[in-house]
């Protein structure tokens, strides 16, 4: 992947990022962590994941 490439990925997991922490704030606020904890811990999973994916995108532009 070229160095654009690497960027564009980083820019749209950041994104997800974002969407997925707000997501986790709504849960917290309502409650529905503790209604819902598998969907909550699949939340915290997909911000993991996209974490570090991001972390590996960036180290690969760093290169």
């Amino acid at each position: 992947m070229t160095n654009d490439e690497h960027q564009q990925v980083v820019e749209e997991l950041q994104g997800v990022i974002i969407e997925t922490q707000a997501t986790i704030e709504r849960f917290d606020a309502t409650g529905m962590d503790e209604q819902m904890p598998e969907d909550y811990e699949k939340l915290l999973t997909v911000l993991d994941d996209a974490i570090k994916q991001q972390r590996e995108h960036t180290k690969a532009m760093l290169e």
